[in-house]
């Protein structure tokens, strides 16, 4: 087996782990600061809309240009007065967008265009956009996302229970957040690709975090049955058995994403390409790191006011106090009855300082055989 499977093995039977949940204040101040920071840029750079929601004219010059990007830019500015986005497509040719002008605008900057790039003026193409479509896409996707949201938080309220809708909706607005404040201070055009983007990485976010939820639901059946373990340590259980899933569905996702932005976008300069992929990749990422640092740890401190946990942790409390519990301060094993027996392969691991030999069967009913 890998050393990524062998740690992901022992992350899953309890053997070890890392404790999230204790040190969810560090997580939280951090994710303040990236959230401030993302509406700070937010607040004071602005999006760059692009042209569908502008409106403007789009020009295509024939294949071939060679003309750089730079002076191409440079002359649709001194034609059109505006500030223009020039793009070099992948035959040669060049696509210069032009935002707030006018159809009879846009035939005066064709000519001109064609006169500065000694080109014909019919083998130029121009295409006017109009602001009233990219006003209904971004009213589409605000109404899709509102229906989502509410819908995530009705289902996770019902399959789950309310502290978890509340905690995926919060890793969601945060997530959101982050992408879209990066995108501010990055300065990339927001296009039609930038909404699909980010309607996209509102799946990715939840799927990690549902993962965890069923873990952690199927973990605290019957929790106050038992005095080993309080709500939060369990909780620290599910977040581990599923960390190198969460990490490796990540990966995978980000690989090709990745491509898109840095080959794509970098290095071939297909700059269409950056509208859709910057926000998928952080968006991805950020989803993954909300589902591990945010949304679970949040739901333990909803938890832990009930009067049930409240109760619960100092019954576990007392009873650690009088050494009725060998393996304080380990992970949480996950049980498969009413007698809170451990799982096999957790149990193999034993109390502290005793062979796993003489761990084997220690809280087993007589004759219980398996």
């Amino acid at each position: 087996m890998s050393k990524l499977g062998t740690l992901g093995a022992r992350l899953h039977h309890g053997e070890i782990g890392y404790d999230f949940v204790k040190n969810r204040k560090i997580w939280y101040g951090i994710s303040i600061l990236i959230t401030i920071t993302a509406i700070v840029g937010l607040a004071v750079r602005g999006l760059h809309m692009g042209i569908e929601f502008q409106g403007g004219a789009v020009f295509t010059t024939p294949k071939n240009m060679s003309v750089s990007v730079s002076t191409a830019e440079g002359y649709a500015e001194d034609a059109s007065g505006h500030d223009a986005i020039v793009q070099k497509l992948g035959d040669g040719s060049m696509r210069i967008q032009v935002a707030g002008i006018d159809t009879k605008t846009s035939d005066t900057i064709k000519d001109r265009l064609a006169e500065d790039l000694k080109v014909d003026a019919e083998k130029i193409n121009a295409e006017l956009v109009g602001p009233s479509w990219g006003e209904q896409i971004a009213n589409k996707a605000w109404q899709g996302l509102g229906i989502f949201l509410i819908l995530v938080v009705i289902y996770l309220a019902i399959a789950f229970e309310w502290r978890m809708a509340l905690a995926a909706f919060v890793a969601l607005i945060h997530d959101i957040t982050i992408t879209v404040g990066i995108y501010a201070l990055v300065g990339f055009e927001v296009t039609p690709g930038t909404v699909i983007g980010l309607l996209t990485i509102l799946g990715y976010s939840l799927y990690d975090t549902v993962v965890v939820f069923d873990s952690l639901k199927e973990q605290t059946k019957d929790i106050t049955k038992q005095t080993r373990w309080t709500y939060s340590e369990i909780a620290n259980r599910s977040i581990n058995s599923t960390l190198v899933r969460s990490i490796n569905t990540t990966v995978v996702a980000l690989l090709p994403v990745a491509g898109l932005l840095f080959i794509g976008g970098g290095v071939l300069g297909a700059g269409m390409l950056n509208d859709i992929s910057l926000s998928l990749f952080v968006g991805l990422a950020a989803g993954a790191y909300s589902s591990i640092f945010i949304a679970t740890p949040l739901v333990a401190d909803l938890k832990e006011r009930e009067p049930a946990m409240k109760s619960l942790k100092k019954r576990v409390l007392a009873k650690r106090a009088q050494g009725g519990d060998p393996d304080e301060g380990q992970a949480a094993p996950v049980t498969d009855d009413e007698h809170d027996e451990p799982d096999v392969a957790a149990a193999v691991v034993g109390p502290r300082n005793q062979p796993a030999s003489r761990a084997r069967g220690r809280g087993r009913p007589s004759g219980k055989r398996r």
